[in-house]
């Protein structure tokens, strides 16, 4: 088994609710280990749009980490997610951020995601729950937090996704 730490991300939509129906689905998956805070975040990069709400969860997996990225791109897809506008707002965004397994460097996928040290949205809720996790570049992602303090997250909820709420509107 191979724990993955998955970004969650949404900004158009009832955002809590695409983000309650991602972790359900990545549940499904293999098991939840831990869902980080709910956070609100300024977008970076890419054309006007709306704040992201962001979390972070670990996903215990037989799954090798092209098929995690599959499946991850589908629950993407189901949610309404089009790729059109490169940085531009999303129903929902999954990256993989990283994994206790081996580095991965693919056309398609890299991890330790390239740019999960420099962005607090990341790492604040991945310290919170993996404090230990490589980010790359010899860093924690605890370590790498006390680098990216100038960009603003602002805490929403602590408790969002407890198993309970799965599916949303239970």
């Amino acid at each position: 088994m191979t724990e993955y730490a998955i970004a969650l991300g949404s900004n158009m939509g009832d955002r809590v609710k695409v983000l309650l129906g991602a972790v359900a689905a990545i549940d499904r998956m293999g098991t939840i280990t831990a869902v980080a805070a709910l956070y609100e975040t300024e977008p970076i990069g890419g054309p006007d749009q709306p704040p992201y709400l962001n979390s972070v969860v670990v996903l215990e997996t037989s799954d090798e980490p092209q098929e995690v990225l599959e499946k991850l791109q589908e629950i993407e897809a189901e949610a309404g997610r089009r790729r059109t506008t490169p940085w531009g707002p999303r129903t929902l965004d999954l990256d993989i951020i990283t994994s206790d397994g081996l580095a991965v460097a693919t056309e398609t996928l890299q991890i330790p995601h390239p740019r999960a040290s420099v962005r607090r949205f990341v790492l604040e809720p991945l310290a919170e729950i993996w404090p230990e996790a490589d980010v790359g570049g010899g860093l924690s992602s605890s370590q790498a937090l006390e680098g990216v303090q100038d960009q603003v997250v602002e805490i929403i909820a602590q408790k969002w996704a407890d198993p309970g709420m799965w599916p949303p509107g239970t």
